[in-house]
């Protein structure tokens, strides 16, 4: 990974978040070491070291007289407030600090060292510029407003709520205000049933809500480290409300939360529970075929399924597939990966399996230090600044209730982002069976997110083209759940799509056109023709063989 950026430019702020960041972690040793580089460097190289601190002393001097050099990165938010641009001192602390930033990248820039050490020194020094940054200090203007409003009580507010987060978030500031939300209450709420449970899932049977309904299913397979509720959240943002309103039967699988008892759960595991949701899905719908989507990696899950029903040749069992935000060809760059050698996969393997599952926390943490001016500072400066509450948003709910995943699917998964087997015909074995992804030759249809940084637009592009059969993909004007989250009605949203899928994401792009509105409808429309007759509804769920257990959500999402 080469750093790209034209040197002397103003460094954008840190934003490396993708998901190999997250599985692999970020070693401490790992980052020391890079820091030791660049002492040794600054020390190999005195002129070198020399030169920019005296261009940066030069820089403050204009500083100090009044010029106003620099100018934020457009990205950057943190400096909105009028009071950083019109206000003397406020103004020189700003230019002070855009200086530093400046003359810090053109060092770098300008060393010795090898392209993957500029790099590596980049991605630290540009954390710790953001936990430097004066907005994360009590001079920021938004808190001296509000110390002023509140008399005074805006910092008691947010040292509480620093000690709270000390004592009971790891240290860590709430990102979202937990109380307004209760799943099964305000969450979670589309009528329905458990109509089987095993060890490792529930499946939920939900009830119709048209008159009529197509009669073969959709298993909707969520990512094993979040659980499934992000496609039911308030009802107008529901896709599941949204799938049952056009006439579709769903299926949801709702995974267990693992503990150390269930470390030997891998890939082939929850491919083997996909394929028993499946089979009761037929079951109960009375169909041959089942419709299946995936999202992120219940993406990969359905993959690698349906490469094992085809070396079975048992395909005819599914009828199409759908991807959202799923990465197949794991070939994704990114500068954080610099630090994942061999020692440090290894490292992390060893780590979950020796507790028996990777903490949904602790990746958490890794994800919120690839973004830490919108997950951690953002919320520094309204929790402890400002002494706010955190926000009451139902998506944020959602991000913070953490799973686990089991050590062995963690193992399975860093072995994917290591080997990139899925692009190599029979390189993946599941099940005991070789996968092979260009025989699958069933319709797929596959979502992307342009702004997505956990799994990048390009490489889900690419993982559609790995697939057999018609694939058609759409690239969304969001992030990675925003792309899910897309209602009809949002007056913001867009997607691109061209008709012919190309080997370049960046031609493909380049044809493709921008549409105003949801993809929804879109997908509807192609699954609606892959869903079989139309009969009339059975306002119930489950069958004689399976019937219905608890109601929705079940049991398994409420286990910590």
């Amino acid at each position: 990974m080469r750093d790209k950026t034209a040197p002397g430019s103003l460094p954008v702020p840190a934003h490396f978040m993708n998901a190999q960041s997250a599985m692999v972690g970020l070693r401490g040793r790992d980052l020391f070491s890079t820091l030791r580089t660049l002492a040794v460097q600054g020390l190999r190289q005195p002129a070198h070291s020399t030169r920019h601190l005296l261009s940066f002393g030069k820089q403050l001097g204009r500083v100090l007289i009044g010029d106003t050099p620099y100018q934020p990165h457009p990205q950057d938010s943190r400096f909105a407030d009028p009071t950083w641009h019109h206000n003397p001192f406020y103004r020189r602390t700003l230019q002070a600090y855009l200086a530093w930033q400046k003359q810090l990248k053109a060092w770098i820039d300008e060393s010795d060292l090898s392209p993957d050490d500029r790099t590596r020194a980049h991605f630290l020094f540009a954390l710790l510029n953001d936990a430097l940054a004066p907005t994360n200090t009590l001079l920021n203007p938004l808190a001296v407003k509000e110390l002023f409003n509140s008399g005074g009580t805006s910092v008691l507010r947010g040292a509480r709520q620093m000690l709270d987060d000390l004592l009971y978030n790891a240290g860590m500031p709430q990102q979202v205000d937990k109380r307004a939300f209760e799943v099964g209450r305000n969450l979670a709420t589309t009528p329905g049933a458990v109509v089987f449970r095993n060890e490792l899932f529930e499946l939920i049977h939900y009830r119709p809500m048209s008159e009529k309904q197509y009669e073969r299913p959709l298993l909707v397979v969520p990512p094993q480290i979040n659980k499934f509720y992000i496609f039911d959240l308030s009802p107008e943002k529901s896709f599941i409300q949204y799938c049952l309103k056009n006439g579709l039967q769903v299926f949801m699988i709702s995974w267990r939360n693992p503990d150390a008892r269930h470390r030997e759960w891998g890939l082939s595991s929850y491919v083997q529970a996909v394929s028993d949701a499946s089979d009761v899905c037929r079951a109960i719908s009375g169909s041959k075929e089942v419709n299946l989507m995936g999202a992120c990696a219940g993406g990969l899950t359905i993959a690698a399924l349906q490469g094992h029903l085809q070396a079975k040749r048992q395909l005819r069992k599914i009828g199409c597939a759908t991807y959202l935000v799923s990465l197949l060809d794991a070939q994704v760059e990114s500068p954080a990966m610099l630090f994942a050698d061999e020692q440090t996969l290894e490292s992390a393997k060893r780590r979950s399996y020796q507790s028996g599952v990777l903490d949904g926390r602790d990746m958490a943490r890794v994800f919120a230090w690839m973004r830490p001016n919108d997950l951690i500072w953002n919320y520094w400066v309204n929790n402890y600044l400002m002494g706010k509450e955190p926000p009451a948003f139902d998506i944020l709910y959602w991000n913070n209730d953490n799973t686990r995943l089991p050590a062995a699917l963690h193992g399975d998964l860093l072995d994917l982002f290591k080997h990139n087997p899925l692009p190599r015909p029979g390189a993946l074995e599941v099940c005991g069976t070789p996968i092979d992804l260009a025989k699958v030759n069933l319709d797929s249809f596959s979502v992307a997110g342009i702004n997505d940084h956990i799994t990048p637009w390009d490489t889900v592009y690419r993982s559609a083209l790995l697939l057999g059969g018609n694939s058609r993909f759409i690239l969304s004007n969001s992030g990675h759940i925003q792309s899910i989250l897309n209602p009809p009605g949002n007056p913001k949203a867009t997607y691109f799509e061209s008709g012919k899928l190309t080997s370049d994401p960046r031609a493909w792009q380049h044809e493709a056109q921008k549409k105003e509105g949801s993809w929804w409808p879109q997908w509807l429309e192609w699954i609606q023709q892959r869903s079989g007759e139309q009969r009339q509804s059975v306002f119930g769920v489950g069958s004689n063989r399976y019937p219905a257990m608890e109601a929705s959500p079940g049991t398994y999402v409420h286990v910590r």
